[in-house]
This record gives C-alpha cells, structure tokens and sequence, in this order.
C-alpha cells in the first residue's frame, strides 16, 4: 500500500485540563470525519456546558487535512483557535476536532497566557487519545435499480467493502468509503451498473 493512502486519527474520544489563576480549561478530542459532525459537537458542548464563558473550536478533516477551521469564540484572535489547531497539526492528526471549554476564574491571562492554555489542555487530551492509521478513502453513494442489486453487491464484496448506508425504496442507494487505492477499479467496475455521486 502506497504511503500517502495513510494517515493519523484518533479511535475515540479523549479529555485533558489545565487550570492558571482560576481559569479551568476542558479539552475534548473527538474523531469526526465531516464538517457538521464537528458543529454538532459544538452544539451538545454549548449546551453541557452552558456556563461556561468560552467554547473554542478547531478541526481538520480528510486524508490531507484540506477542511479546517479555528475558532476563538469571543477570546482575542489568535488566541484560543489558532494554538488548538496547531496542536492537532503538531501530533500530525487529522479526522479530528478539538473543543477547549474556559470557565473564567477572575483574573485575565493575557494572550500569551491564553495561547499556553488553549495549547496545553489540548496537548493533554491529545496526549490520552488512542492514536490511530486511516487508510484514505472517499465516501460515495451508489444508486441503483433493484434489478442491479446483485451486481452492486458481487463488486463491493470482490472489492471488500462495506456499505455504511443503505437503503432500498423505490430504487436503491448506499454509502460507501473506497480506498483512494481502489477508487478507479471501483469506478471502472460500477459506471455501466450503478450511478456513483463523491460526497
């Protein structure tokens, strides 16, 4: 298998915290692999922990890690998002978001301050996480006529894939994550069969 077919995530999730000066700051790494997994995230620790001042997040997504972002959340910018993320990319990870909960203890950390916080807490919840190789792939859907089933299903198995997905009404669909290695037998297999769309 070609060396750029794998990449570092983590298995599940983890926490770490550091506290200066009053101030606690939670980490939660958590493996994703889209965007809206990410946000949702946010949302459910928001609502956790609603009283807390700040809620930052960063994440990177795919086999190159081309999805990113950082968020401060109402810290200076730079601050928070920005040494989350840095983190994340220092440990070489990807499929990841991080989201660093601060409950204020009084006293202002000041930015260097802040960015040695927003830094540390991630490195420990990185530091407990169970890191893992991914074998990169790109998800498809495959719609078809019940007609093909047997079809379909006689490639997926010669290919070793599972659908994550299906669903059979009046035509029939799946969801599956191919191997970059595999993509053009794939293809090159289900085009005169099936209607393949990259999600």
């Amino acid at each position: 298998m070609e060396e750029f077919d794998r990449y570092k995530s983590i298995g599940s999730p983890s926490e770490g915290i550091y506290k200066e000066s009053g101030s606690r700051f939670l980490a939660f790494a958590y493996p994703v692999e889209t965007e809206e997994e990410a946000r949702a995230l946010l949302q459910e620790k928001r609502k956790e922990y609603y009283d807390a001042r700040h809620h930052c997040l960063a994440f990177r997504i795919g086999y190159k890690g081309d999805v990113w972002r950082a968020s401060d959340d109402g810290e200076p910018s730079g601050s928070a998002g920005k040494p989350i993320l840095g983190q994340i990319d220092s440990a070489g990870l990807s499929d990841i978001a991080v989201i660093v909960v601060r409950y204020f203890g009084g006293v202002k950390l000041g930015i260097p301050g802040l960015v040695r916080a927003y830094k540390t807490a991630t490195a420990d919840a990185l530091s407990k996480a169970d890191i893992v190789t991914k074998t990169a792939a790109r998800l498809y859907e495959v719609e078809f006529d019940y007609l093909q089933m047997n079809a379909v299903m006689k490639v997926l198995k010669g290919l070793d894939l599972s659908p994550s997905r299906q669903e059979f009404a009046e035509g029939c669909s799946l969801t599956v994550r191919v191997r970059l290695s595999q993509e053009d037998i794939f293809k090159e297999k289900l085009e005169n069969i099936a209607k393949l769309k990259e999600i």
